[in-house]
């Protein structure tokens, strides 16, 4: 049997985090996740990162937006509406992902519980960088 593209679910993943100094290890990881489905990405307002962090992000909101909609692996890509850890909550019971996907140090028992209550998959990617590249965080670029 012969399936049409309409058959096929494809499924929507929503990522988020603060994409600061954008860097290859940001790329691997949106590069596995659009092996699940279309990228969403839901990045962290100027004001939450200071507020969460105590710091602002180098690279201010516009200019991370501007970066990830450049990326062919991010389907679409928008500020957050909260504030704190949980800044996507609302935006994730909004755009109701069929997968939530976070790496493990992003991950966290409130963002389980919350993807559970809106029945949504959560998986959680090891920090694996690109064959040959060395492995990056921001938090490392900002110790430097």
């Amino acid at each position: 049997m012969m399936l049409n593209k309409r058959d096929i679910k494809y499924k929507r993943v929503f990522v988020t985090g603060s994409f600061d100094m954008l860097h290859s290890g940001h790329i691997t990881f949106l590069m596995e996740a659009a092996k699940y489905g279309d990228v969403l990405v839901g990045i962290g307002s100027d004001a939450s990162i200071l507020k969460y962090k105590g710091h602002l992000p180098v690279c201010r909101e516009d200019e991370r937006l501007f970066m990830l909609r450049a990326i062919r692996y991010v389907t679409s890509v928008w500020v957050n509406s909260g504030e704190g850890p949980l800044d996507f909550a609302d935006d994730l019971e909004h755009i109701a992902p069929d997968i939530f996907i976070c790496n493990e140090e992003q991950s966290s028992i409130d963002k389980q519980v919350l993807c559970e209550i809106l029945h949504i998959d959560y998986i959680v990617l090891k920090r694996t960088p690109e064959p040959g590249l060395p492995a990056r965080s921001t938090t490392k670029y900002r110790e430097l």
